[in-house]
């Protein structure tokens, strides 16, 4: 297992701030956008169409660019010598935690460094967006946090034998994965080296989830025991079967937080 960090460019940058530029975006997706960037106007933005948007943003956030692109390609060595300091580390704990050999899969991740403060993921195309603001440890808190997810779903996959079309939000497969992560980031080989972890740092798992109740317990207690009971595709199937038994609740939940944000 392995990240390249990169400079993609400016249309990368843009591009992935406009997947989270469609008028269905909750406020839990998009509030980041104009905290960081007060520049753009969510008036104008919004009241744009889509062809309207990319111009509109490509105009707004030029300056911005130019005025960080020396910090953004500095940001490209300190994280890549910072994951190299601690990849034997990250990489031994996550062979513990999910039974298998990572030293052989994912060695091609790319973690693109861009202006987009949301950072979406791409499972096929093993890449990741990283916001250009993180520190070297920020960044690699949250590059652990999407390493999971790659390898999470190379487990699930091989067990299940499903499909990586199911595992893109709003399925329940992806919400279980980002709930999990938690567990698994209780090794201390990576809770050492992320400043979001534990939740009194800020978690590193969306905060809708740690608050999240059912049956008068926190899900995330909940899902770190049935993470410690057994083998890791026992967790994968114990884990499963509660969130489809819960389901409702927990779009719910999820629901109310991502609108009210």
């Amino acid at each position: 297992m392995k990240i390249t960090y990169r400079n993609p460019g400016f249309e990368h940058s843009v591009d992935s701030i406009l997947l989270f530029g469609e008028d269905k975006t909750t406020p839990f997706w998009s509030d980041a956008l104009f905290y960081f960037y007060p520049q753009i106007s969510r008036e104008r933005l919004s009241g744009l169409p889509p062809e309207g948007r990319k111009e509109y943003l490509v105009k707004t956030l030029k300056t911005v660019w130019n005025d960080v692109a020396d910090e953004l390609n500095s940001k490209v060595d300190l994280y890549n010598s910072h994951f190299a300091r601690y990849h034997d580390q990250i990489e031994d704990a996550l062979s513990d935690a999910f039974e298998t050999d990572t030293g052989i899969i994912f060695n091609d991740l790319t973690g693109n460094i861009t202006l987009n403060p949301v950072c979406p993921r791409f499972l096929k195309e093993r890449y990741f967006d990283v916001f250009w603001k993180n520190s070297e440890r920020g960044a690699i808190g949250m590059s652990i946090h999407e390493v999971i997810h790659y390898i999470w779903f190379y487990v699930w996959n091989g067990h299940f034998g499903d499909s990586y079309a199911e595992y893109e939000t709003p399925s329940l497969k992806w919400i279980l994965s980002e709930m999990v992560v938690e567990s698994i980031m209780d090794d201390k080989r990576l809770a050492s080296i992320n400043p979001y972890y534990p939740r009194e740092n800020g978690g590193c798992v969306y905060g809708y989830f740690q608050d999240m109740i059912i049956q008068g317990k926190p899900v995330l207690d909940t899902l770190r025991e049935m993470y410690k009971a057994g083998h890791i595709t026992d967790y994968m199937e114990a884990s499963y079967q509660y969130c489809l038994e819960n389901e409702a609740m927990i779009r719910q939940h999820i629901e109310e937080a991502e609108n009210t944000h």
